[in-house]
């Protein structure tokens, strides 16, 4: 289903697993995702979800950040996954910056068992998308994948 806000604005609202999922496409949006993978020692387990948790918390707090989520892999219960979406780049660079993420940084060696893997996406919204919204097929355009959430 879709429809406008305003003139200027694309909503796109789709039924996923039960949930509808409303995204509204503005001119101005850009979003920042980044996604980790922290594979942890075992026995040190307990204190990275600890960290990570407190880690979430704050960083949730911080001007800019839409989603900060630590999940438990699947296919090994000592991969931890981090994803992230902020309103801007400089939002994320102000996350870098902010004391917990030092204090993050700090103590993250202690429980890593291996390197930590991170991918960062820009994710930009173009004048065309907007200027075609009446023929958009969210479909097509938009892919969703509901997973549920291990922690939190």
């Amino acid at each position: 289903m879709t429809g406008q806000c305003s003139s200027s604005e694309l909503v796109v609202s789709r039924m996923v697993n039960a949930c509808i999922i409303r995204i509204v496409l503005s001119p101005e949006l850009t979003m920042i995702i980044v996604h980790g993978t922290f594979p942890v020692k075992p026995e040190l387990r307990d204190d990275a979800l600890k960290m990570m948790r407190c880690m979430a918390t704050a960083s949730k707090a911080e001007f800019g950040c839409i989603t900060y989520e630590f999940y438990v892999g699947l296919s090994d219960p000592n991969t931890l996954l981090l994803f992230q979406e902020w309103e801007s780049v400089e939002a994320l660079q102000g996350h870098f910056e902010t004391n917990h993420m030092e204090d993050f940084l700090r103590k993250l060696p202690e429980v890593l068992n291996g390197e930590v893997s991170t991918r960062r996406y820009e994710i930009k919204v173009s004048d065309s998308l907007l200027d075609a919204r009446q023929d958009i097929e969210p479909e097509l355009r938009i892919h969703f994948e509901y997973r549920e959430k291990i922690i939190h």
